[in-house]
């Protein structure tokens, strides 16, 4: 797919004020440690997570999509009347009923003939979002599309520790599936896409690919199941990483074709953050050189959705991206799907 006329017009974010520590959780697991002969450390080693940020228990979605849907709309100074669409794309979502993009939609005061609705895809789904509006500004359908995400791993840490620590058959496979679980962060990320006729920017989305292989749907799954208080999930990690990486092979050969473009010509690279190995192999396999890339999962841990539009915001801020640069924007969700998104500056 490409796009002519498709402006990443601006961006907005939202990130908590409380910080946890990978140290701070794994204190939390310290009987289990001990029962099992594992040192605290293991979860930032494996992970290159340091540090992630949770909401204040019982803040909603909404709230914090809204907050940063805001802040994209204030940035760019368009006429909220002119928003056609708007998406919720995040996990993490109000309720099942009725689309939280309803409730984002009255906080924002967003026009009636603004569609609203949810679209969730894991990990993916900004960037599945991201290609929806961009196919409607592209088809003279809207002026202006804005994508929110607002998620808060905070429940799924608290309900996997809790389970960790009261099951008393616990054990490393079981410590295992929950690791990726661990890694789990929050924040809140916005962006609007408009007409390049109504445009004050140059940063153009030109086009990208999007690949599935549902072959490996197992490998990643979560919920709330059996009647707990918090939603669980199940991560093949290691196997998760590898058959990832594989599906953006392909995706990343199918994106330069597409485009036109070649790895050398690309100035900058933003990617979903998992982890340190993710990163690394992900980097290596597609010839990409880890010094054009922005990395914040140290600091953030794994965001959902939230991950690859907040990278490209905050790398952005911190002068990485520029003006005249080419950027790839890399994502993977569980499933697996993988979509890849090429941007002008």
């Amino acid at each position: 797919m490409r796009y002519r006329h498709v402006r990443l017009e601006a961006f907005g974010h939202a990130l908590p004020s409380e910080i946890t520590t990978s140290e701070a959780l794994e204190e939390q697991l310290q009987p289990l440690y001990d029962r099992l002969s594992v040192s605290v450390g293991r979860l930032e080693l494996s992970s290159g997570i340091r540090e992630r940020r949770f909401w204040p228990e019982g803040t909603k979605p909404s709230e914090v999509a809204a907050r940063a849907g805001e802040a994209a709309l204030e940035r760019s100074g368009i006429d909220r009347r002119r928003v056609g669409l708007l998406i919720h794309s995040s996990v993490c979502r109000d309720f099942l009923e009725p689309a939280t993009a309803s409730v984002v939609h009255r906080q924002l005061d967003l026009p009636a003939t603004c569609t609203a609705f949810d679209l969730s895809n894991a990990c993916l789904g900004f960037a599945n979002a991201m290609n929806v509006v961009a196919r409607a500004i592209e088809g003279g359908e809207i002026e202006a599309g804005l994508v929110v995400s607002g998620e808060d791993g905070g429940p799924l840490v608290r309900q996997t520790l809790k389970a960790l620590t009261e099951n008393p058959a616990a054990g490393r496979r079981e410590l295992k599936l929950a690791h990726a679980s661990l890694t789990i962060g929050a924040g809140a990320a916005a962006l609007l896409l408009t007409h390049d006729s109504i445009s004050r920017t140059e940063r153009t989305l030109v086009g990208g690919v999007t690949l599935a292989d549902t072959s490996h749907v197992e490998l990643c799954h979560g919920g709330i199941e059996g009647g707990s208080a918090g939603p669980l999930m199940e991560t093949e990690s290691e196997r998760l990483m590898h058959a990832g990486n594989a599906l953006a092979e392909r995706t990343w050969a199918a994106f330069l074709e597409e485009l036109d473009w070649r790895a050398g010509s690309i100035d900058r690279t933003v990617t979903h953050q998992v982890g340190i190995a993710h990163r690394r192999l992900l980097l290596e396999t597609l010839g990409l050189d880890p010094e054009r890339d922005f990395p914040t999962v140290e600091t953030l841990g794994n965001i959902g959705s939230v991950s690859l539009p907040i990278t490209f915001a905050l790398a952005e801020e911190a002068g990485f991206i520029e003006a005249g640069q080419r950027v790839a924007m890399l994502g993977i969700g569980s499933g697996l799907h993988c979509s890849m998104l090429g941007v002008t500056t």
